[in-house]
């Protein structure tokens, strides 16, 4: 299946376990059965001061952030979720720095959990660049249950792809 690219990372094991829950058409009430509704972030404006509050509780010392915003195109152009971008210009004698943290359009429709899950992806690269050891251990410290809702919101990717959306 084309749709459990999503998971292609993980273990045979898991992939046909998931492959079963698709066939016996459960995937759309597992996911309801963790998470009932969607958050009430859907502006710019919220999602800034959402990550911000984030930010200033784990990261407080990191590079500060010039933009946080939704983004339509992240899924269709890069196939991600999120981005985390910096950049240097200069100006003058001066060069200028600006963080910016870019969160799929998709997930204004989604459970908190999973924002929070992209949020802390992406401020996470303040600190560490690469995925390695390192990142995902700050993503945990951030997050306990960063694992899972990772996990999760690859159901609901596949979901998305297959179904539609799930919630409202």
């Amino acid at each position: 299946m084309k749709s459990l690219r999503y998971i292609a990372a993980y273990g045979e094991e898991t992939i046909s376990q998931v492959a079963k829950i698709i066939e016996q058409k459960k995937l759309t009430k597992l996911l309801l059965s963790r998470y009932e509704k969607s958050h009430t972030i859907t502006t710019d404006k919220a999602l800034y001061e959402y990550t911000m509050a984030l930010k200033n509780e784990y990261l407080k010392k990191s590079q500060p952030l010039s933009k946080v915003i939704y983004d339509n195109k992240i899924h269709i152009i890069h196939d991600a979720l999120g981005l985390h971008t910096y950049v240097r210009r200069v100006q003058g004698a001066k060069i200028k720095s600006k963080n910016e943290i870019r969160v799929g359009g998709i997930f204004k429709n989604t459970p908190l959990e999973f924002l929070r899950m992209i949020v802390v992806h992406e401020l996470a690269h303040l600190k560490e660049k690469e995925h390695n050891k390192a990142f995902y251990k700050l993503c945990t410290y951030m997050e306990p249950n960063y694992g899972q809702y990772e996990f999760d919101m690859r159901l609901y990717m596949i979901h998305l792809e297959m179904f539609g959306k799930v919630w409202k």
